[in-house]
């Protein structure tokens, strides 16, 4: 049984579209991963350590019938690949993905908590996020993605960028 999956991407070292691009390529060619949907890449301000380059994000929607945990193991395989470095938090960062939904699951361990345990206050997720699923229920908040969106702060540090659409290159339709 497949379940849909909302994941965040982001980068704000080197060719930050390259790794977009390369990340989403593992994500498609993984045979039980199924990408669906792709938002808009926005550039936007780095949250918590500030000085540091700006970010493009965005979020993927996939179904996939891989468990949250083994989803996890090769997100986390696909981090290693593209020389993720975890060692200043919040710091700079060749590539970042994380697990916001995945399905109604609600779970709270050490190494994965879903819903992602911040996305209710990240602009920079829940604006790409609403692109892709705005009614989604974003589980033990009792609202909605596009809800959340009306009550978070720092918009204004989201760009959406018109002239980047990976969609296409993936073969989907634009949100």
């Amino acid at each position: 049984m497949s379940e849909r999956a909302y994941i965040a991407l982001g980068s704000n070292v080197g060719d930050r579209l390259s790794y977009l691009r390369r990340a989403l390529k593992a994500l498609k060619e993984h045979p039980e991963i199924r990408l669906s949907a792709l938002s808009s890449v926005y550039e936007t301000k780095p949250v918590g350590l500030t000085e540091q380059a700006d970010f493009l994000n965005m979020v993927a929607a996939v179904d996939t019938a891989l468990s949250p945990h083994a989803l996890l193991d090769v997100t986390q395989g696909i981090e290693q690949a593209l020389h993720r470095r975890r060692e200043i938090r919040w710091g700079p960062r060749t590539l970042d993905i994380d697990i916001l939904l995945y399905g109604n699951v609600t779970m709270e361990e050490d190494r994965l908590t879903i819903p992602h345990p911040r996305m209710t206050e990240r602009a920079f997720v829940l604006v790409p996020l609403a692109e892709l699923g705005p009614d989604v229920d974003i589980p033990g908040t009792g609202r909605t993605v596009q809800q959340q969106v009306e009550h978070v702060k720092g918009k204004e540090g989201i760009q959406r960028c018109p002239t980047i659409s990976l969609a296409a290159e993936f073969g989907l339709t634009a949100s």
